[in-house]
């Protein structure tokens, strides 16, 4: 995986092979090429990967089930079950009744972009595989527009966020894993302790691995199911008014997208550089 020129190289020979123009080679070598480095990953690990459609197509809910279900196919061709793969989709709404339709079909969603409540409940309700919330995405833009600088476990707005969608989640039985992501510091990991999933990169991990502190579970789903909570449903309606409304989920959904899309823009331009 060092040395990924070969894998751009070979994608390209396999979209040439496919026929079309300089867009359609890049295209199709793109979702070659998404899926030849998820095969690799596959080998070696057990579980998941999660394979993202492209961010431009945020808003585009015909695109995005195209996009999904080719990938899909792609893998089928490699002899890699659907079961294994996680179609990566923006928590826009469009996002979210993609999702809605790919579970229906069996194909499994993870949400990412999740910066509020209602974008959590949404998909929930389409029955999303899994959302990963931004803790320290969230934080960060706390940090650069309110006067508070710092934060703790208890009082971090990104961890109080997957607090609250981890509780009502398993408060009203809905099957969709929070895998919280985006850390910035150990104290945010152990504000979430007992998360369904976590995301910690390595440098957090040694810094855990040399901490000492007994580490006490947050969350557990006994002590959600007493929690009171108001069950809620959200319409397209309410989670556009709740964006609009939420200037921390609006500014970072619309960047988050940005910069997806900025990085999907960088990759067309290596595979063209190889052509």
């Amino acid at each position: 995986m060092e040395d990924y020129q070969p894998l751009v190289k070979e994608a390209i020979e396999w979209a040439k092979a496919k026929g079309g123009d300089k867009c359609e080679i890049v295209g199709n070598a793109m979702d070659r090429l998404f899926v030849v480095f998820a095969k690799e990953i596959l080998k070696l690990i057990p579980g998941r990967v999660s394979v993202e459609v492209d961010a431009r197509l945020s808003f585009d809910k015909a695109a995005s089930l195209e996009k999904a279900k080719r990938f899909i196919s792609l893998f089928k061709d490699e002899g890699i079950d659907k079961e294994r793969i996680l179609i990566k989709l923006a928590s826009t709404w469009e996002g979210i009744e993609t999702a809605r339709e790919l579970e229906k079909e069996g194909i499994h969603c993870n949400m990412t972009l999740l910066f509020n409540f209602e974008q959590a409940v949404a998909c929930a309700e389409a029955g999303a595989t899994l959302v990963s919330p931004f803790v320290g995405r969230i934080m960060d833009w706390y940090v650069k527009n309110t006067d508070q600088k710092s934060f703790d476990r208890v009082s971090d707005p990104g961890v109080k966020s997957v607090q609250r969608i981890y509780t009502y989640y398993k408060k009203f039985g809905y099957p969709t894993q929070v895998m919280a992501a985006s850390f910035r510091n150990t104290e945010q990991i152990k504000g979430l302790a007992g998360c369904d999933l976590l995301t910690i990169s390595p440098s957090l991990l040694k810094e855990l691995d040399g901490d000492s502190e007994e580490l006490k579970v947050v969350l557990e789903k006994s002590k959600a199911s007493d929690a009171s909570v108001d069950r809620i449903t959200v319409s397209e309606a309410a989670y556009r008014w709740a964006l609009n409304e939420d200037p921390m989920s609006s500014d970072k959904l619309s960047e988050g997208i940005r910069f997806f899309a900025r990085d999907a823009r960088l990759l067309e331009e290596v595979i063209k550089k190889h052509l």
